[in-house]
């Protein structure tokens, strides 16, 4: 069994905004298979296709570590087969990180689900929003604007393609084709 976990904030206000890019890929995954609507499990919006869990934690981003726990400690799933999507500060906007462990950077979602899963070695897909001009807590709860909300279909097809290419083959071959810049 493997889940994708893509990272966000529930409530309408905060749909299409720079903090939720992992509920946004995980959105355009499900929808892309068909997959209907999702049921509630796990304190998280679920959705099961074949041997691979999708979910979108409900608790908000600081607590999104509740909902990945219930899902790999009821399923029994290996940290390695977990996939943690979410947005980025660190990388330039669009820019694609794949990662098989490391730190959480100060990620508060990713701080969470490192906490409860108590390791390190969960990959991870991490999708560049850029530098907050100003306020940190502004800028990733802010909407898009206009060059960002043009450029996002393609981002978010890049890490959809990214996330199934994890699924598809081994760690290090994904990482070296998710991680090469695309083509200009």
């Amino acid at each position: 069994m493997r889940l994708i976990a893509g990272l966000g904030n529930p409530g309408i206000e905060y749909a299409f905004t720079r903090h939720n890019m992992g509920w946004l890929c995980v959105d355009h995954i499900v929808a892309n298979k068909n997959l209907g609507q999702p049921q509630e499990k796990f304190h998280a919006q679920f959705w099961k296709h074949g041997n691979v869990i999708y979910i979108k934690p409900l608790t908000f981003m600081n607590l999104s570590g509740n909902a990945v726990s219930e899902a790999v400690n009821f399923y029994k799933i290996e940290l390695s087969d977990v996939l943690i999507i979410y947005d980025d500060m660190a990388l330039p906007f669009g820019k694609l990180r794949l990662r098989a462990q490391g730190s959480a950077g100060g990620h508060n979602g990713l701080i969470s689900i490192l906490g409860a899963l108590g390791d390190l070695h969960v990959p991870r897909l991490r999708i560049g929003i850029g530098k907050a001009p100003s306020s940190m807590i502004n800028y990733v709860l802010g909407h898009f604007n206009d060059d960002e909300r043009e450029r996002l279909p393609d981002i978010i097809d890049r890490a959809s393609l990214a996330a199934e290419t994890w699924l598809e083959k081994d760690i290090q071959r994904a990482m070296t084709l998710v991680n090469a810049d695309p083509p200009e």
